[in-house]
């Protein structure tokens, strides 16, 4: 059996970027240890996907009935134990004044899946900006410690994107706030969205953009995993800390060990949405506990799964 490794991080640690104001650097620093639990691994509850992937996420065969409300996603962040809640500003202000416990980040860019690639490459335009995310955070007082914005690698508006985004992370961190890229190669020009070696490029995008993390599809072939393939990415980025997507919702123990595995290699976390919310409110929170077992206590899968089960 692996043993518990611990991962614990204090204020010194923290490589704080040279675009966060020297007045603005203790707040980066201590929402970059309240969003990684002082692991400088992050464990990110993704709720983004009522906008990206409609209802076809929170409702219909597979899916508990608990995931029909949007308010389920704020009841398992509020009851379990994770580094931040993702998701967008509306859906923040509706619940958020409930629900004062949790650390959010926000959003600033979100499409439907409904116009497909055959007929257009991906545009994934601004909602929202960090304007509107410094106001929001001074109205309502919730722990907002984040940004987050989508790119698409090989889209013929990449360049868009990639302005936007370099944008966001310079007033992200001028402000104090940590930052996310979802970086995803996506368009007719991409041959093979999951290649590992494109992957491990989109990582180094991330840290030509500045980026804290860059969350990323880990790579496929012929339709298994890879997971050996990541070191080239964790390589790539740099001091940009990789986190992997959790993808469709598959059997529990399998996706432990996966994130194990990935964690072992170099991956600095996960962003985990369908794997979580599709259960009841129960084991949803049962999982995210486990998940934050592996990302930021260090534990095994043995002892992560353990937890799940008697949570659930």
């Amino acid at each position: 059996m692996e043993k518990t490794k611990n991962f614990k991080i204090k204020e010194k640690d923290v490589i704080v970027p040279s675009d966060v104001p020297k007045k603005i650097r203790s707040r980066y620093v201590k929402n970059y240890l309240d969003m990684t639990r002082n692991s400088g691994r992050l464990m990110l509850f993704a709720g983004d996907q009522k906008i990206e992937h409609l209802n076809n996420d929170f409702y219909g065969k597979g899916i508990h009935i608990d995931d029909a409300s949007p308010e389920h996603l704020f009841r398992v962040a509020s009851n379990a134990r994770i580094g931040v809640f993702a998701t967008q500003r509306g859906l923040i202000a509706e619940y958020g004044a409930d629900y004062k416990n949790i650390q959010y980040l926000i959003k600033l860019n979100s499409k439907t899946n409904l116009i497909k690639t055959e007929q257009r490459d991906p545009l994934n335009g601004k909602i929202t900006d960090i304007e509107e995310v410094i106001e929001f955070k001074e109205i309502s007082g919730l722990k907002i410690l984040g940004v987050g914005y989508t790119v698409y690698l090989g889209s013929e508006y990449e360049a868009e994107m990639l302005r936007e985004a370099s944008r966001m992370v310079y007033e992200a961190h001028k402000n104090g706030l940590l930052t996310v890229l979802w970086i995803y190669p996506r368009g007719k020009a991409v041959k093979d969205e999951k290649d590992a070696h494109l992957i491990a490029g989109a990582t180094g995008v991330a840290a030509c953009l500045g980026t804290d993390f860059v969350k990323i599809n880990p790579p496929q072939k012929e339709g298994k995993y890879v997971t050996e393939a990541l070191k080239e990415a964790v390589l790539a980025a740099g001091r940009t800390k990789v986190v992997c997507a959790g993808g469709s919702s598959v059997d529990v123990k399998a996706f432990l060990q996966r994130l194990y595995d990935q964690i072992e290699i170099g991956i600095a976390g996960s962003a985990t949405g369908r794997n979580i919310h599709q259960k009841s409110l129960k084991q949803a929170v049962a999982m995210c506990n486990a998940i934050y077992a592996i990302n930021v206590e260090g534990k095994n899968v043995e002892e992560a799964l353990n937890i799940y089960e008697k949570g659930k």
